[in-house]
């Protein structure tokens, strides 16, 4: 038997930004995915998806080594009936196997296990937690991976590796990643707000390409802000700095804040994490912040420190 594990991640500073350099500063998350494979006698591969509730949202069984895929069932209620489910996990099969054609190539099959440490629609990395994984397992590069797959910085690969706060920078395949003493003191007063729907990435990646011109400021900006962001100790200091950060991000995607939209009326301060307009946003504030999100709907209130490693 195989183990893999892989981190959950959040972005804190540099969404969109650090597909085009900027330095970004993010952070993996106490929950993940983990992958388990047996090996069996058959020359198949037989797969078994599941939530953090116990719950099979995937089964899909290939045969090997040409990935054949034989049949495949999904929770359609939960996926709003995506039936490309496993067609996408056969292109990340695939894709390893060009990596490492050595990979799935025997005349014995597997029976692989995955279980999320957290709700699937919260956006912590269902994805990425899993390239990672199967990136492990095969003994490739994950960022060669996930750009022959999914796309995107590969931020979300750097966190499922690494166990502390990071400063993540994009280099093609080989990015540049620096541990960081992100600890800020006022931590107490951080709190994670989910916004009850999850956000498409790609479509948000998408939006940003469509109206970006030149971003060489803006991308400077960022990675100041990151850094002013890591070597803040005070909440007043680090309010304005995601106020600013807000503003900058705001402006390229012609797009209101979140502050503006929902919580024009909050206490402290609100920043977007990722794509914009579902998943988590960061929120600064006090005892009396998880009632104020609750109030207006949101139950999914978690502390900074409950949920980041």
């Amino acid at each position: 038997m195989n183990k893999f594990y892989s981190n959950g991640k959040l972005l804190l500073t540099g969404e969109y930004f650090v597909l085009d350099g900027a330095k970004s500063l993010a952070v993996p998350t106490t929950c993940g995915q983990d992958l388990i494979i047996q090996p069996i006698e058959e020359p198949k591969l037989i797969w078994n998806s599941f939530t953090n509730e116990g719950i099979c949202w995937l089964e899909a069984i290939f045969e090997l080594p040409k990935l054949r895929l034989i049949s495949a069932t999904f929770d359609s209620e939960k996926d709003g009936g995506n039936d490309k489910l496993a067609e996408n996990l056969r292109e990340i099969l695939f894709q390893t196997q060009k990596l490492n054609p050595t990979f799935l190539n025997s005349e014995k099959g597997f029976s692989v296990k995955t279980t999320l440490t957290f709700p699937k629609n919260w956006g912590l990395g269902t994805s990425s937690t899993l390239i990672n994984n199967i990136a492990n397992w095969a003994k490739i590069n994950p960022y060669q991976l996930v750009e022959n797959t999914f796309g995107g910085s590969g931020y979300d690969i750097a966190c499922a590796q690494n166990d502390s706060p990071i400063l993540y920078t994009k280099k093609n395949t080989n990015p540049l990643i620096e541990k960081v003493n992100f600890n800020p003191s006022f931590k107490e007063n951080l709190y994670f707000v989910y916004l009850n729907k999850k956000q498409n990435s790609r479509e948000g990646i998408q939006h940003f390409k469509n109206l970006k011109g030149n971003l060489t400021s803006e991308i400077n900006q960022i990675s100041n802000l990151t850094d002013e962001f890591v070597a803040c100790n005070n909440i007043k200091d680090f309010e304005k700095l995601v106020v600013e950060h807000e503003d900058i991000v705001s402006k390229i995607l012609q797009l209101k804040k979140v502050q503006d939209l929902y919580f024009s009326d909050y206490f402290g301060q609100t920043k977007s994490l990722g794509a914009w307009g579902g998943d988590f946003i960061l929120a600064t504030g006090n005892n009396d912040t998880p009632t104020y999100f609750k109030q207006k709907g949101f139950q999914t209130v978690i502390p900074y420190q409950d949920l980041i490693l």
